[in-house]
């Protein structure tokens, strides 16, 4: 429920989350100017989200957002690649096997949402550092946009002082956008922030109030592994229970069965906590 200071409660009345402003639209950046300001106000309005500060779950949003930016990179490819496609190169392949292009892109992403950045020295303005770490993957290494766009997201961050990579670039991001270089390259960074990190905002909100939920029930679960499965649902995009909580839920020692792990993300799903995303009646994907 949206309240009149820019915040949404969950069900119980006890959680509050900043919104963004409705002011920052990128439809209402005229120029140069009012670009860069909407820009500046929209990182000042998502930075306690990229701080870890906010009551959100950063492993799970950075995964996600990681899943977002690989799709929206493939499309500025030309390769289009839908969230399911991607979330079933993700998440069916066993371990030893190899994912398609499209598959790699997408844990190539998830590699980088998951590493610790070393904070910037404060001596360039993030979007220049943006720019300029984008234009010099480019130069390093042409063939490769997704490295580029990993790179200007990591510049970004590690210039707000953020721990971890949480793409807000690449998502705004045009195919024209791409070829620009020095002060239009910073402006349409600019632009694409403006775009992209109010979702980045109100995504980290409705996870925030999933995984609230996620945990009440977890009084309710009788399993062993339980706890470890939640805890891992906490921190990933979507899992298939097959692979990722049987015969040991990943990250963990604690053991499930096959036929456990399928039945603990069906009673989940049951309690409305769990989505299904795939839509199949087997190899089914689940997540918050």
């Amino acid at each position: 429920m949206r309240n009149d200071v820019g915040s949404e409660e969950d069900l119980t009345g006890t959680f509050r989350f900043d919104l963004p402003p409705g002011w920052i639209r990128a439809e209402t950046a005229q120029d140069a100017d009012q670009a860069r300001f909407l820009a500046g106000a929209a990182l000042a309005s998502l930075h306690p989200v990229g701080m870890g500060r906010a009551a959100v779950p950063m492993a799970l949003l950075c995964d996600r957002m990681a899943l977002l930016a690989a799709e929206a990179s493939l499309r500025l490819m030309g390769r289009p690649a839908g969230l399911a496609a991607l979330r079933d190169a993700v998440h069916l392949i066993r371990p030893g096997e190899h994912s398609d292009p499209a598959g790699g892109v997408a844990q190539a992403w998830r590699r980088a949402a998951r590493q610790q950045l070393e904070p910037g020295t404060g001596e360039t303005a993030p979007l220049a550092a943006a720019a300029t770490a984008y234009e010099d993957s480019r130069a390093d290494h042409p063939g490769d946009l997704p490295g580029a766009l990993m790179a200007a997201e990591a510049a970004l961050a590690g210039a707000l002082g953020w721990p971890s990579l949480l793409p807000v670039l690449t998502l705004g991001f045009s195919r024209r956008d791409l070829a620009l270089c020095g002060a239009d390259l910073e402006l349409a960074c600019a632009r694409a922030v403006v775009t992209s990190a109010p979702r980045a905002q109100r995504l980290a909100g409705d996870l925030t109030r999933r995984a609230a939920k996620l945990r009440a029930v977890a009084p309710k679960l009788r399993a062993k592994a339980a706890p470890a499965a939640l805890d891992l649902l906490l921190k990933v995009d979507a899992l298939t229970p097959a692979l990722a909580l049987s015969p040991v839920v990943q990250g963990s020692v604690a053991r499930m069965s096959d036929r456990a792990a399928r039945r603990f993300c069906d009673r989940l799903a049951g309690l409305g906590v769990l989505r299904e995303f795939s839509g199949r009646a087997a190899f089914r994907i689940y997540g918050l």
